[in-house]
């Protein structure tokens, strides 16, 4: 039997980017949830996914609303993260929203954003997996928020272009 406690722990070793992810409820109201359970998924086509605890008392508009926007946080959005992940809280209350996809609500000054299509939701033990098609992205040169081993961190170095890690491997292996 494995420990969730320790599960959990072992798992915060990966470090992992923070976003939020937004869409409306039925009655048209903006809802968005803090979530690092996000990854790309396919190139062609462009699809992402993340997933949301079953238990959410976000989840019956994700469920339903034909669109979300995940919202990949800069470094100087730790507050932004905070702000979502409570639940109840007026999360979007003196936010200036951008009007995206679908009508997807959009925060402001993000790492990236992706608008997307729900493809495909999935049962996932505890979680639903949403996977998007993207519909639309955008990108701004803002160093990234993280998140590891249950704490925020930031890049300690400047991000190397895969083509330089590329050919440092292959001259080592010559």
């Amino acid at each position: 039997m494995i420990d969730p406690r320790a599960f959990r722990n072992a798992l915060g070793h990966f470090a992992t980017g923070v976003t939020v992810v937004t869409t409306r409820d039925a009655a048209g109201e903006p809802v968005g949830v803090t979530v690092n359970s996000f990854s790309s998924l396919s190139l062609d086509p462009p699809l992402i996914l993340w997933s949301l605890a079953k238990k959410s008392y976000s989840l019956a508009a994700f469920e339903t609303h034909p669109a979300f926007a995940v919202h990949v946080l800069a470094s100087d959005q730790q507050e932004v993260s905070d702000r979502f992940a409570r639940a109840g809280a007026d999360k979007f209350g003196g936010v200036a929203l951008g009007d995206g996809f679908q009508g997807v609500p959009l925060l402001p000054h993000c790492a990236a954003v992706f608008q997307c299509s729900v493809e495909h939701r999935y049962d996932g033990g505890d979680h639903v997996i949403m996977v998007g098609r993207v519909q639309r992205f955008s990108t701004a040169e803002r160093p990234p928020l993280l998140f590891y081993r249950g704490r925020y961190a930031t890049p300690e170095t400047e991000a190397v272009p895969f083509t330089s890690l590329l050919k440092a491997f292959s001259a080592a292996a010559a």
